[in-house]
């Protein structure tokens, strides 16, 4: 089951620069973690029950580097909270629904993630996301 649109998430080059265009809208950041498998560092920003997560590459060869260079700064995916994400990749699978995880890795905040292919989406790249056990609780 999708539980809700947990996060829109921004490529940006700055966090510092995105954060304070946001912060004129009345959001603050809550937290900051660096990810550093994915070679990127995250800010959220709640907004009611959701959040914006703002992406900068810590390096060059990044996924958000590489595509910030190929599409510029903006929308990178929409992540939808889901209460069994194996369970979700495996019914896509099934459907032949075109997957660039197929089995859930570890992302920020220690929640499981798998992303869609957008070729499968119309366009557009969805993250999967299962809270932690701790934030589950």
């Amino acid at each position: 089951m999708i539980k809700r649109i947990a996060h829109v998430a921004i490529a940006t080059q700055s966090i510092a620069v995105m954060a304070d265009f946001y912060k004129t809208l009345g959001l603050e950041v809550d937290s900051v973690e660096v990810v550093k498998d994915q070679k990127v560092k995250v800010a959220l920003m709640r907004v009611g029950d959701s959040a914006i997560e703002l992406m900068e590459p810590t390096e060059e060869n990044s996924i958000i580097s590489r595509f910030i260079e190929k599409r510029g700064e903006g929308i990178h995916h929409i992540c939808l909270e889901v209460d069994d994400i194996q369970q979700h990749l495996d019914v896509l699978k099934s459907k032949d629904i075109k997957l660039i995880d197929e089995k859930p890795r570890v992302g920020a905040d220690g929640q499981l993630v798998a992303f869609v292919h957008p070729d499968s989406t119309g366009g557009v790249l969805i993250e999967l996301c299962q809270p932690s056990e701790e934030d589950s609780r």
